[in-house]
């Protein structure tokens, strides 16, 4: 008897292609279309009737029913105000990380059993392996379109059922098979950023949502040299959109060293960036995957933003899961602009070992 499975098809060239991959390997393959953002002015974003349009030409050219869910709600709940509250903390949230935990491994999974799934499947580039009850995520063949990042999150029981067609494939190789069968999504563009954002101006995307409050640009050693539009819109390291120009007798361009939020001041710094580096980092709690180590130190490799090769670093617990300070990280090398509510991911060789939320780096 085939194996039933649920894809979870965006729209776009990558799912459309693990859809008839699984399709040609056997399966009993349903699509489900998510829409997790809903907005129907002409500033709408997620482009939601488009990207379901291709999947209905393409889900009508495999072979395979098709369906779609409103997951609005639930993404609004669990991932939007979770963006919206880091953002009013001076941080720099990564919704698409809560997205796969809470939606597209959550409700999603539930709705694909309902449905009579055995497994579900995405179009992530990376790999899984099951042996036993025991699964491990592993890293894409494809290196710069390696996912895992944005996995890190997810537990055993969320990975238990799991497919990943393209993990052992590259991007080139997903086009060339979207082109050899026709598929609508073949030169469809890949999306960025995030959903619900899209091509529009961020900031004036998020003033809909928070109020906006100027303050001061500020030296260290006090020197006033403008206002900021609020601290909300700025990341550490960022050089662009500052709007201080040259001053006199400064070299080297300005960039972001601090946020204070109490006082509401905006740091900068130019010229050497030492003051970016970081030593180290500190996380309240760390994912495992597949288990906590057995180690309370270890060393290992790790990324600190999606698009960073790894890192040496030496991992130290020193507290339980969820305690202040229990996971300290120490890099082999300073980092440059560790940035807080951003996601350290860890890895051992192929293994992605688990992640957490940055607390705060060590200078």
């Amino acid at each position: 008897m085939k194996k039933t499975v649920v894809v979870g098809m965006s729209g776009g060239v990558d799912s459309s292609v693990a859809a008839l991959l699984l399709k040609q390997q056997g399966y009993n393959v349903i699509g489900l279309f998510m829409v997790n953002w809903e907005e129907t002015d002409e500033n709408g974003c997620c482009s939601a009737e488009e990207d379901y349009a291709d999947v209905r030409r393409v889900a009508n050219l495999i072979g395979v029913p098709y369906y779609t869910v409103n997951f609005a709600k639930e993404y609004n709940d669990r991932v939007f105000s979770y963006f919206l509250t880091e953002y009013e903390r001076g941080r720099t949230p990564n919704p698409d990380v809560l997205c796969n935990r809470e939606i597209k491994f959550g409700p999603f999974l539930e709705y694909a059993k309902e449905l009579g799934a055995d497994y579900i499947a995405t179009g992530h580039y990376c790999d899984i392996a099951h042996e036993g009850e025991v699964h491990y995520l592993l890293k894409a063949k494809d290196d710069n379109k390696d996912q895992t990042y944005f996995l890190n999150q997810l537990s055993q029981a969320q990975l238990k059922d799991v497919l990943f067609p393209l993990g052992r494939m590259t991007k080139p190789e997903v086009r060339k098979i979207a082109e050899e069968y026709g598929l609508a999504t073949a030169a469809k563009k890949d999306s960025t950023g995030i959903c619900f954002i899209g091509e529009r101006n961020f900031r004036q995307f998020l003033m809909n949502y928070l109020p906006a409050k100027k303050g001061e640009i500020r030296t260290y050693d006090g020197r006033v040299l403008g206002e900021h539009v609020g601290l909300m819109y700025y990341t550490i390291g960022q050089r662009k959109g500052l709007d201080i120009g040259g001053q006199p007798g400064d070299e080297g361009r300005w960039f972001v060293i601090e946020k204070d939020l109490k006082n509401n001041v905006l740091y900068v710094a130019h010229g050497e960036e030492d003051r970016l580096f970081s030593s180290g980092l500190v996380m309240d709690a760390c994912n495992w995957i597949p288990f906590p180590p057995k180690e309370g130190e270890f060393h290992c490799t790790a990324k600190f933003r999606y698009r960073q090769p790894e890192q040496g670093c030496t991992v130290k617990i020193v507290g339980e899961n969820g305690t202040k300070d229990s996971i300290i990280v120490t890099f082999d090398e300073k980092q440059r602009a560790i940035t807080e509510g951003q996601y350290a991911v860890f890895y051992d060789g192929e293994k992605c070992i688990g992640g957490g939320v940055i607390e705060r780096a060590i200078k």
